[in-house]
This record gives C-alpha cells, structure tokens and sequence, in this order.
C-alpha cells in the first residue's frame, strides 16, 4: 500500500558518521591528538551534527581541536566499522594538506577544550605504538592513499575491503 511506509523510513538504522582529517607538517609529521574520551591518539575530528555538511564537520573538529581552518574536499579514505560499544559507524578521512610554519605556529599557539589532552606531531614509523589498532590502520591507509594520488579506498574497519 502506498499508505504505508517502509520500515526503512520509519525506524532508520542508527550509524555514525565520523570525520577526521590527515595534516602534516612541513617534517612529514602526522598531527593526532590526544582525547579524553578515548584511549590512544587519533587524528583530529569527530561527528557531524544533524544537517551538518560532512567536510564541514571536519573543519569544525579540526578548528576546534588544533585552530587550523582547512578547506577539507577532498576524502583518502573511508572506513566501515561494524557496531561494537557503539553503533555501527563509517569515518571519512580528508586530506587536510601539508602545513606552512605559520600554521604550525597556530597549532602551538592553540588552547584546546578539555576533552582533548594533548597535540602530538608523530611520524608514521610512531604510529603503531601510539594509536589503537583501528586508527592506526586508517591513518596508515590514508596515508597510503595520498602517496599514491589520493586513491579513495573503502574500507572495514582499517583494512581495504575485498
């Protein structure tokens, strides 16, 4: 009947929509913070807010957590993970681009909210140790993904899907 609509539309499934954005500096150091909330360091982003452009979810995180304001169009990678202790989720990872010594200067300058504990610059060889397993797969395959000319894979959760 077309009275009716389809469960789809009526009870949607619930998912998160994650944003995060791959900076480095002028070095080839990647910029992760560090949050509150969660163990292990991450690159800077977060959720998008309901009718919230996606790149524009990513700037704002970024803004908010280092004090860059970034274009962020253009996505490496996205990440499918499957629910777990929180809803099922796919996160985007745009390129955020390689900073000038003034943009570096801002991040230094930068006075972070208190969910997030730390601004750290580490090189990928770091990464491993100081990131948990998933966002060290998604970090390491967008980075990736820029070597060779901004690839867009898909993925589950870190690895490149089949």
């Amino acid at each position: 009947m077309l009275n009716q609509l389809p469960e789809i539309l009526t009870n949607p499934p619930r998912r998160r929509l994650g944003h995060q954005a791959l900076i480095l500096n002028r070095d080839g150091a990647i910029l992760l913070v560090g949050t509150a909330y969660k163990s292990g360091l991450m690159m800077p982003g977060g959720s998008a807010e309901a009718n919230e452009l996606p790149h524009l979810a990513a700037r704002r995180h970024t803004e908010t957590e280092t004090g860059l304001v970034l274009p962020l169009r253009r996505i490496l990678a996205t990440d499918y993970v499957d629910a777990q202790l929180l809803p099922e989720g796919v996160n985007f990872v745009y390129w955020g681009g390689r900073l000038t010594s003034a943009q570096e200067s801002t991040v230094a300058r930068h006075r972070p909210p208190h969910t997030i504990t730390g601004v750290h610059w580490l090189h990928q060889a770091q990464l491993r140790d100081a990131m948990d397993t998933v966002q060290h797969r998604r970090t390491t395959q967008a980075l990736d993904a820029l070597a060779r000319g901004a690839h867009l894979p898909f993925l589950l959760r870190g690895i490149p899907a089949e």
